[in-house]
């Protein structure tokens, strides 16, 4: 099993390509399920997620080809010949939920695994449910299954989540596009992903408006076509890399990079003492001298602090001058790399959904494991600003999100490595 070494080594100084969203790819992919004629996808990620979502696609019967080093992606489903999603491959990844939509929507019928547990908390799939419901499908759970029948196709209906989720937003908005009338989704999700969607699908014919704020109405359409689609900046892996020269100093820019992703994750590194600066290629971000500043986090829904940034926040704070306080309002278990921190000399505290971080002078290298995907980039951050050698194990995690972690680090002077059975 890998692992991968780091050893602080100072200030880091160059360019970070930033990859395409892997949450946006995850959620444009199942949109090739509405129509018979063929999606593309430019600036996809390269990730074990992709490939999943890849062989749960192929499984229903579309076509799936990787070009250019599979930065982009054709694919086809004018022949499905499935309509099952099995479990063996839906319970590798959670966003397997999002073929239900489509697949429902274009065929009026579907049986789709429920996801199971997840290692961030339960994430429950009946707001999804509720949301084809309202929209006409008939639904059983049966075995460990969704079996869902729309015989006389979907109709148009209010949809009006009494929380904020994202997968539930987008698994609505595609079955919307074909349903008969007009779709409005209430306390929709804002995320960018969202946004992405919604300017994908209406390429390929559909009828949306309000995407980006709370309300979306669609107007449902009888058949939607083929498009070209860009795939977002993954703003997650944009504030992560970011961190980078907020953590051990120096100057790096994101390409790619724009703050109107990540607009308040850049008001709590200007109150830490961080500087972000636009520039023709993306933004710029350095800290030259001296310790940040310790600041108070919540993580909400966008356009609010982004849980999925949480973790690596965490790891700033821990070498903060001051006392922070990161309230997880998200996901419940999200604090799991706390402990792994802790053992690199951090001073934390955890109470139920908040943690308090007491910055100390300096983390020192030591053997970490991995405990989910955004926790295992948590620790490689750590462990650059840290004295001796860190150990992170289990990154395997890693794979599902971040492309070439080693090689975009090395790039802007980091020493890290990583090795196979050590």
């Amino acid at each position: 099993m890998d692992s991968i070494i780091v050893t602080g080594n100072g200030p880091l100084k160059g360019q970070i390509p930033i990859a395409g969203a892997k949450n946006a790819c995850l959620t444009l992919m199942p949109a090739t399920l509405l129509s018979e004629e063929p999606l593309t996808l430019t600036n996809a990620p390269r990730l074990s997620d992709i490939k999943t979502m890849t062989t749960l696609l192929q499984s229903l019967g579309a076509e799936v080809s990787q070009l250019q080093d599979g930065q982009v992606l054709v694919m086809s489903s004018h022949a499905l010949d499935n309509h099952v999603a099995d479990y063996d491959i839906v319970r590798k990844m959670r966003a397997s939920i999002l073929v239900l939509g489509p697949m429902l929507a274009r065929d009026g019928h579907a049986v789709v695994s429920l996801p199971g547990g997840c290692a961030i908390g339960a994430r429950p799939v009946d707001l999804h449910l509720k949301a084809l419901e309202a929209m006409g499908a008939e639904l059983e759970l049966k075995d460990g299954y969704v079996h869902a029948r729309a015989p006389g196709g979907l109709r148009g209906g209010v949809v009006d989540f009494p929380i904020v989720s994202v997968g539930a937003t987008e698994n609505a908005l595609m079955a919307a596009t074909l349903a008969k009338g007009t779709t409005v989704l209430k306390n929709a999700a804002r995320e960018p992903e969202i946004v992405d969607l919604a300017q994908c699908l209406r390429r390929m014919g559909a009828q949306i408006e309000g995407e980006g704020t709370h309300t979306i109405t669609i107007q449902g359409v009888d058949r939607l076509g083929g498009a070209t689609h860009p795939v977002v900046t993954d703003r997650i892996e944009l504030g992560t890399y970011m961190l980078a020269p907020a953590i051990c100093g120096g100057e790096v820019e994101l390409l790619g990079g724009r703050i109107d992703l990540v607009g308040a994750f850049c008001e709590k590194l200007d109150a830490a003492g961080v500087s972000v600066e636009e520039t023709a290629k993306g933004l710029k971000v350095s800290r030259q001298n001296g310790r940040v500043r310790a600041v108070d986090v919540v993580t909400e829904p966008f356009p609010g602090f982004p849980t999925d940034l949480q973790a690596q926040m965490m790891a700033l704070m821990c070498t903060a001058e001051g006392t922070s306080v990161l309230e997880e309002r998200i996901f419940e278990n999200r604090f799991m790399h706390a402990p792994e921190l802790i053992r690199m000399g951090a001073n934390i505290e955890v109470h139920g959904g908040v943690a308090t971080v007491t910055g100390v002078d300096r983390l020192k290298g030591a053997p970490v494991m991995a405990t989910d995907l955004r926790a295992s980039v948590s620790l490689i951050l750590a462990g650059l600003a840290a004295e001796g050698e860190t150990i992170v194990n289990r990154v395997y995690h890693l794979d599902r999100g971040y492309e070439h972690v080693v090689r975009k680090l090395e790039g802007v002077g980091a020493k890290i490595e990583r090795v196979s059975d050590r």
